[in-house]
């Protein structure tokens, strides 16, 4: 079974997908003192990690971006696949933002001069969770003509 990408899916595919793959391909080049930084403050949120080695893991959390990137990029993965790829790391990215102190107002959502560039991962959750729903095999619509009219389409 061969499934197309919707057009209306292109453009935030193509952004997210690239902004990501940008970010992974750049964090393959890490030097110690850049991995040391993103592996501490991934440990801030997510204590676990502290047994991982820092360049391991910024190496890792690479490799991790340019699957999710190259996944939202490649017409031939089918958007509520790609969307659950996106949803899941841009959920831990919000986990991040949500935990580490600094980020945000204190006692609000709001995020400091500091926590601008993690909010935008509020973004990507919110592609993926809509790219979850984009095809009507993954819940998104109603398969059957009694159940459109249960749905409220016709």
């Amino acid at each position: 079974m061969i499934m197309k990408v919707e057009p209306r899916d292109v453009a935030p595919r193509l952004a997210t997908g690239a902004f990501i793959l940008n970010s992974g391909l750049s964090k393959l080049k890490a030097d110690e003192g850049t991995a040391a930084g993103v592996h501490g403050m991934a440990c801030v949120a997510y204590p676990f990690l502290k047994k991982l080695d820092a360049q391991r893991f910024t190496r890792l959390l690479a490799w991790s971006e340019i699957a999710v990137g190259g996944a939202l990029l490649a017409p031939f993965v089918p958007t509520p696949l790609a969307g659950l790829a996106l949803t899941g790391f841009s959920g831990g990215l919000v986990g991040l933002y949500l935990r580490v102190p600094g980020l945000r107002e204190s006692g609000s959502l709001r995020p400091t001069q500091n926590g601008v560039p993690m909010a935008k991962d509020s973004w990507m959750l919110g592609i993926g969770i809509g790219f979850l729903g984009a095809d009507s095999r993954w819940g998104g619509g109603c398969a059957t003509r009694r159940r459109r009219r249960r749905c409220g389409r016709h």
